[in-house]
């Protein structure tokens, strides 16, 4: 009877000790978990000796990664506290290990990747230190270049940790190269056309372009595509293999604009009124504040069918599309005003027919 009543009572000290134990792993995690937001405001504050704001501190691209790996690691410690007490399997206890390093892996490739965006003052530094005057748009793309390989090798890191044999893979991905690239080709000249694209700088964010039947404003590029908003307000994103294959006018990179006009005067308008119009025409040119004086061009162009045409034809310093044809529509009015006010008339699409007896 003895003998049983020890027995049950070692069962229960057993028992106590487990629910001991868990409610301590319990309590590291929590501890991490509640700690957290601390230890890795401490752990930036470790290394940005100079960053003595806390809000400063807070919007580190760092911040929420080590919160996230902090939580992580009281969850991993908490298992490894209860790995005795709770018996587990040396095989379970491996996945375990796999399971935290690629949850490790993904953590800091991620903080990483976020840290390189274009708006981190950690990369403002860089930019300034190294080229200052560098394009936020060639700077993006390389950013975008560095977090795809960041990515890249975080994934055949994780390849590792689960057991393959990298060569094996790469031996594999031999035997399938030709279908692979087959199915790659489109991919492949989109990001070389990228690449023309940002060595050969045709136009950057914010630019107003005509590419491909398509015009409008570039919205953002990307490995693959530009994406244009169109004057539809509608987005269109144009492969940059096609953009690197077109032709592309970048009408944000004009200096001036170009005013043409052709007036078709009547036949039977006397010489000496066409000179009187062109005269006045290029005298109200020169005195308009936008035109440019050595652009201007007023000439007896060509006799058709249906009259005189004289061109009228100058450059304006307005580039801003709403701008420019409010000063055209200025241009024309007085134009119309010289023709009324010396009585020629414009000639009509005619055409006269002799009926014979």
């Amino acid at each position: 009877m003895e003998n049983i009543i020890s027995v049950f009572e070692k069962i229960k000290e057993i028992h106590i000790n487990q629910i001991i134990d868990i409610i301590i792993a319990i309590a590291i995690y929590l501890v991490f978990r509640i700690l957290s937001k601390k230890l890795a405001y401490i752990t930036i504050r470790m290394f940005n000796i100079d960053l003595k704001n806390k809000r400063e501190l807070k919007n580190n691209t760092f911040y929420n990664t080590l919160k996230v790996f902090y939580v992580i690691l009281g969850i991993y410690l908490a298992i490894l506290f209860l790995k005795v007490s709770l018996n587990i399997d040396e095989t379970l206890f491996s996945i375990i290990n796999r399971i935290f390093k690629i949850a490790v892996i993904v953590v800091i490739a991620n903080g990483i990747s976020n840290t390189l965006t274009i708006n981190s003052n950690f990369i403002k530094k860089i930019k300034q230190k190294l080229n200052p005057e560098l394009e936020d748009t060639m700077f993006k793309f390389i950013l975008k270049a560095i977090r795809v390989v960041i990515y890249i090798i975080a994934g055949f890191l994780i390849i590792t940790e689960l057991g393959y044999n990298l060569n094996g893979l790469v031996a594999g991905l031999g035997i399938g190269s030709v279908v692979i690239t087959l199915a790659a080709q489109d991919t492949a000249k989109n990001l070389f056309g990228g690449l023309v694209i940002f060595l050969d700088k045709p136009f950057v964010v914010g630019d107003w372009i005509e590419v491909d039947k398509y015009e409008g404003t570039v919205e953002d590029i990307t490995f693959r595509s530009t994406r244009v908003r169109i004057f539809e307000n509608s987005v269109v994103n144009i492969p940059n293999s096609v953009i690197a294959n077109d032709s592309i006018i970048n009408w944000s990179r004009m200096e001036k604009r170009r005013n043409k006009v052709n007036l078709c005067i009547e036949l039977d308008t006397p010489i000496e009124k066409i000179k009187i119009i062109q005269e006045r025409i290029k005298q109200m040119l020169m005195q308009h504040d936008d035109v440019i004086d050595d652009s201007i061009i007023v000439r007896f162009d060509n006799i058709t069918d249906n009259g005189i045409n004289l061109m009228v034809c100058s450059y304006t310093n307005s580039i801003n599309y709403e701008s420019f044809l409010e000063e055209k529509e200025k241009i024309n009015f007085k134009i119309m005003q010289i023709l009324r006010e010396e009585k020629v008339e414009l000639a009509y699409d005619s055409k006269t027919i002799y009926v014979k007896n």
